[in-house]
């Protein structure tokens, strides 16, 4: 989903077809629709100022009294008359405002009671807004930080500049500081960059395509809309649907686990079938995981690792196979260094390379971008990326987006660069930004799980890429699919800790928790109300 500026979502919002009335309408449903579905409430207090946002809280405070008993609306201005005729037209019937025209009104009997609701939500000042806030809104934005309440922000939270990518620790002013945000139309930077909460952010278009705002970003946040699209559900009229085939380079002694834990991934997430290559001491102990995975035992040197000698088996391992994920605990042998390499140059199916498989690599990155390669999936952590791009660690760790890029310049592959916000770039520049996952992701194995992910949804589009434009298709087809499978990863991290407990989710609780990420998804197209993090 694009990122826009606030100007640029107001440019879509001034679309021939759409009026204010009808936009406001729809953005309240939408408020409504996410407070009912993200936090349990009896009594709800809309705040709302003069403006569009004003309206549309008063539409949903409308629509959440239809489910809630105890509704009470706020209005920082001293009369209806005070209000456009847009804004007025929003008023229910059924909803008493209290109508507050200065700040000692805030005080008072009827706004204490009201502001004393489980949940509050922010209407006050739109977008267009510069901080600082001052005079009647700022001493209501400190009303409703001080509501004992769980608080949802409409659009961008009131005292926030929409299009800032400061984080809000680190933001001077007054401002709200919620539980939950609802944009509207498309995520601004605030909602990426500035770390409004830590609570669920979602995104409504509201019948809005900003996808066609002229010269509109070119960096993206991830959503349940991609994984939907990357994974689309299977019904009955798709039994010759081709899941691929998916092969799983992995594992040395003492790490057949993890070798499993790609493959067991890579099923969980809908590859029609996974072979797990790997040493051929191991390969019992793999297939043991699961009758599902088909194992390919490999020649292995003497402490168990890969030999440089299965390089001549690269043909028949590749053979009737879509996509190869290269790495999760390989073992740093220079045997297996050798045989890597040699895969990496003869074969010709995209290829995936986590962090076990970069190590043959190292001082020979040009192997991996040849100019004819098939598409590469590179999943680095911060000093992997600094090796390629010559960019100190903690520099890439600050600049992850102008990072991210030239690590894919440099390898011509797509780029996965693992972090706190993990971000994705590929062929075309586009840069794919992730809020899903939580720290459990830094745990052992969960890489090895990401990488059979991500070898799943390219199975699951693989087709022929014999012509040149074919190619660029596909690879701008391929970078998006990776992306998704980082979101659905992390979402399904996210599920595990919602489930479990953040100390305690291990990778095979992500396997687990999959099958409730794809239903997240697939819930979050049905209901056209996407979360950038839940």
């Amino acid at each position: 989903m694009r990122i826009l500026t606030c100007s640029e979502a107001d440019e879509a919002a001034n679309g021939p077809e759409s009026s204010p009335q009808i936009l406001m309408q729809r953005a309240g449903y939408a408020v409504a629709q996410f407070c009912a579905s993200q936090f349990k409430f009896a009594s709800v207090c809309v705040v709302c100022g003069r403006g569009k946002k004003g309206g549309t809280g008063l539409v949903a405070a409308a629509a959440l009294q239809r489910i809630v008993e105890t509704v009470a609306v706020i209005i920082l201005a001293s009369a209806a008359d005070e209000l456009s005729a847009d804004i007025a037209a929003c008023l229910s019937g059924d909803v008493k405002p209290i109508w507050i025209a200065e700040e000692a009104d805030l005080a008072g009997a009827a706004a204490q009671q009201a502001l004393g609701a489980d949940l509050v939500i922010d209407a006050v000042v739109g977008t267009g807004f510069k901080p600082p806030l001052r005079g009647l809104a700022a001493a209501a934005v400190a009303a409703i930080n001080d509501a004992a309440g769980m608080i949802v922000a409409v659009d961008v939270p009131s005292g926030i500049d929409g299009d800032s990518r400061t984080p809000l620790h680190a933001t001077a002013g007054n401002m709200v500081f919620p539980h939950g945000v609802i944009a509207l139309i498309a995520p601004k930077p605030a909602h990426v960059f500035a770390r409004l909460t830590e609570g669920p952010i979602a995104v409504n278009e509201i019948g809005v395509q900003p996808a066609f705002v002229p010269g509109a970003s070119a960096i993206e946040v991830l959503t349940g809309r991609d994984v939907g699209m990357t994974f689309p559900p299977v019904t009955g009229g798709d039994r010759d649907i081709r899941f691929g085939h998916v092969l799983v380079v992995a594992g040395a002694s003492g790490t057949a686990g993890v070798a499993a834990l790609a493959g067991l991934a890579a099923l969980s997430s809908g590859a029609g079938r996974v072979t797990v290559a790997c040493p051929k001491s191991i390969e019992a102990t793999v297939s043991s995981f699961s009758a599902a995975l088909t194992t390919y035992g490999l020649p292995e040197t003497a402490e168990g690792a890969i030999a440089a000698t299965a390089g001549d088996r690269v043909d028949a391992l590749v053979a009737g196979k879509d996509v190869v994920v290269l790495g999760p605990g390989l073992s740093p042998d220079v045997e297996t260094k050798a045989f890597i390499r040699r895969l990496a140059k003869e074969c010709a199916l995209p290829l995936v390379v986590e962090g076990d498989g970069l190590y043959a690599f190292a001082g020979c990155d040009h192997e991996i971008a040849r100019e004819e390669a098939p598409p590469r999936v590179l999943l680095l952590d911060p000093e992997q990326a600094a090796r390629l791009t010559g960019v100190a660690a903690a520099n890439v760790a600050a600049e992850t987006l102008e990072a991210v890029r030239l690590a894919s310049r440099a390898t011509g592959a797509c780029v996965v660069l693992k972090g706190g916000r993990t971000v994705v770039t590929g062929t075309a520049d586009e840069v794919w930004i992730n809020m899903s996952g939580n720290a459990a992701l830094a745990k052992a194995g969960m890489d090895a799980v990401l990488a059979g992910i991500i070898g799943a949804a390219l199975a699951r589009h693989c087709g022929d890429r014999s012509t040149a434009g074919r190619r660029l298709h596909h690879r701008l087809l391929d970078d998006l699919h990776v992306a998704a499978a980082v979101h659905l990863h992390g979402l399904a991290a996210d599920i595990a800790r919602d489930a479990l407990h953040e100390n305690t989710i291990s990778a095979t609780d992500l396997l687990d928790a999959l099958v409730e990420a794809f239903r997240d998804c697939d819930l979050q197209v049905e209901r056209n109300l996407f979360y950038l993090r839940k």
